[in-house]
């Protein structure tokens, strides 16, 4: 029971700050960037980096813990022939898509960054990290499905 919750509380939490990282860097950091608000590209650098390292740590915390629950909860009949095992299912495809999208994103970023190019990169690496944000939301929507049992309601 106790390891249920540290994995549910853990899972939550580094999705939470991994697709609040991932949304933000869309939202705002890359407009800013393309919009000629940074001098240098320094800071560019480092917040790529970072994003980096959240999104690399985050989805390992989230594959660990996410099968730890899965490995708890579902049997392979649970998973495969259950709405709520569907959604587990749509959730690892998200996974894999974020992580994906955020490794590309980061990597066409800083190659355009490594030119001390600014507006380029930013404007070349958006529609990545929109579909990047897109994905992330799509993560938190699912695991608002599965946490409030949304199978029982069908």
């Amino acid at each position: 029971m106790v390891d249920q919750l540290a994995a549910r509380t853990t899972h939550l939490v580094f999705a939470a700050l991994w697709a609040g990282s991932v949304c933000f860097v869309a939202a705002v950091v890359l407009p800013l960037a393309r919009d000629g608000a940074f001098n240098t590209t320094r800071p560019l650098e480092v917040i790529s980096g970072r994003l980096t390292t959240v999104s690399r740590v985050s989805s390992l915390v989230l594959f660990l813990s996410g099968s730890h629950l899965a490995g708890t909860t579902y049997t392979a009949e649970r998973l495969f022939g259950t709405v709520n095992g569907w959604l587990v299912l749509a959730m690892v495809g998200l996974w894999l898509v974020l992580t994906a999208l955020v490794e590309i994103g980061a990597k066409r970023f800083e190659a355009g960054l490594t030119g001390k190019k600014i507006r380029e990169p930013a404007r070349e690496a958006m529609p990545v990290f929109w579909a990047a944000a897109v994905a992330a939301v799509g993560l938190l929507v699912v695991a608002g499905l599965l946490s409030a049992n949304v199978a029982r309601l069908l």
